[in-house]
């Protein structure tokens, strides 16, 4: 065996529980001969495939294997990979693909082509049943670069993977050295195709991480676990965390443990998971600072929605939906993003954020921890559009705009003095939590420091939720 190809073997044993990993398919090899290609050139096809556990929950994996034909993707390939797909569809398992591959085995041509298909289609048919993950750590180009974007969550080594439809160089106007748009800093911060970007000894503690975090299946409810974290633990440092709520809800989750996905992506909106009284929940929310490791503030944004932050946080809610994940919102927002590029696209965008929020039956709790303002508000998982509990923080401003704003509005022309008087008039009345409260669109009012066991409360008294809706094959937003 070569150093590349038991590279492709240790990256499963380094992701597995030790001795756990059964080989399926180890005996066949191509069939085509075509092009001086022959059969015993091609051990196992240039992928490894078979099953083992993950702190002991089964899952399938495929790692190809870069000494063979440069990991390309041949028809016996492929159909190892379909037939894996075949195992975990009936099974109820998550799949794992590491990929590291020249893309189409050119020898096969037609043949390779109509692999490519297959393993879409089974990508396809799997998307919502069974979790699908992978992890580049070499070269995933042209449509190879298609298996990736078709699973839920993608993992990119750092430094040595690539991962692109067209190389740099083919761009016009571009070349790598200018801007490298098949590195993993690009991909993970400018495409939002990658969740994680680590060396890839991280990537695998990553993984297992995140799999300990997800059910096997769309009907399997063993994301639970044993609750060791006071499920009435006050948090006094969360009034301090509304600027920057990855750290908010590493706070209030259980053993402080939050799982970021997309942390390099639309960074004014937080994404991930967290467990709370051992139940996996979602996590959406705004952001307007984000923190270094050392405490000092490296981004700030306004309190505002952005395209590529709704679709972030859209993709996200409809993961969770499919698989009954129950969904928290931290809500903090004043409007949408104002610029000539964002117009382009924000109408669409929040809609879809909207039409998410709003098509989830999943349980779905709202906190609003700073400013709920206009529209762009109803779309941050509003009692209007479906969320079952809404809390507010005592200073939080709920309403159609700042009061201020709204008094310039209304009194315009007429004195600072009046302005000033109407504007404290129209916060108490209109953008108030306790004004909110009072007209039901606000179901409890807290201090900050108790939102863990409140909303642990909520999403156990929503844990037998049922919802029906219309019958329907699928929306369209």
């Amino acid at each position: 065996m070569s150093t590349t190809s038991s590279l492709a073997s240790k990256r499963i044993e380094s992701l597995l529980d030790e001795s756990s990993f059964v080989e399926i398919g180890a005996l066949v090899t191509a069939r085509a001969t075509d092009f001086n290609l022959k059969q015993n050139e091609t051990p196992s096809d240039g992928v490894i495939t078979g099953y083992g556990v993950i702190d002991g929950n089964l899952v399938y994996v495929y790692s190809q294997d870069a000494s063979v034909l440069n990991g390309s993707v041949g028809e016996m390939h492929a159909k190892k990979i379909t037939r894996l797909y075949d195992l975990a569809m009936k099974t109820g398992a998550p799949v794992i693909g590491l990929i590291d591959s020249a893309g189409l085995r050119l020898q096969e041509a037609t043949d390779a082509l109509n692999a490519f298909g297959e393993i879409y289609l089974k990508q396809t048919l799997a998307s919502g049943v069974i979790p699908q993950i992978t992890a580049v750590f070499g070269s995933c180009g042209g449509g190879l670069a298609l298996i990736p974007t078709l699973t839920d969550f993608t993992f990119m080594e750092k430094s040595k993977a690539k991962l692109f439809v067209n190389s740099p160089n083919a761009l016009d106007g571009n070349n790598i050295s200018k801007c490298d748009s098949s590195s993993a800093d690009f991909q993970g911060s400018e495409s939002g195709i990658v969740d994680v970007v680590a060396e890839e000894a991280e990537i695998f503690a990553k993984i297992r991480q995140l799999v300990s975090m997800l059910p096997g299946n769309n009907e399997d409810d063993a994301s639970y676990e044993e609750c060791t974290d006071d499920l009435n633990r006050v948090c006094a440092e969360l009034a301090n965390c509304v600027g920057d709520t990855s750290i908010a809800l590493s706070v209030i989750a259980d053993n402080n443990i939050f799982f970021e996905v997309k942390e390099n992506y639309a960074k004014d909106m937080v994404t991930g998971f967290i467990k709370l009284n051992g139940m996996t929940v979602g996590c959406v929310a705004n952001r307007t600072e984000v923190y270094s490791a050392e405490g000092e503030v490296t981004d700030k944004f306004d309190a505002v929605l952005s395209a590529k932050g709704c679709e972030k946080a859209a993709d996200f809610i409809q993961f969770c939906d499919a698989f009954d994940i129950p969904v928290l919102s931290l809500t903090n927002v004043k409007g949408y993003e104002a610029t000539m590029a964002s117009e382009k696209c924000i109408a669409r965008a929040v809609a879809k954020l909207t039409y998410a929020f709003a098509n989830a039956t999943v349980p779905k709790v709202n906190v609003v921890i700073g400013k709920a303002l206009g529209s762009a508000y109803v779309a941050m998982n509003s009692k209007a559009i479906g969320a079952d509990i809404t809390i507010a923080w005592p200073d939080a401003e709920i309403g159609s705009m700042d009061a201020n704003l709204a008094a310039k509005i209304m009194y315009e022309g007429q004195g600072a003095d009046v302005i000033k008087e109407k504007a404290a008039e129209y916060a108490a009345l209109q953008t108030s939590a306790a004004g909110a409260a009072k007209r039901g669109y606000v179901d409890q009012v807290i201090e900050a420091a108790d939102t863990r066991k409140y909303v642990i409360g909520a999403f156990e008294m929503l844990f037998t939720k049922r919802e029906d809706r219309p019958s329907k094959k699928h929306g369209t937003v």
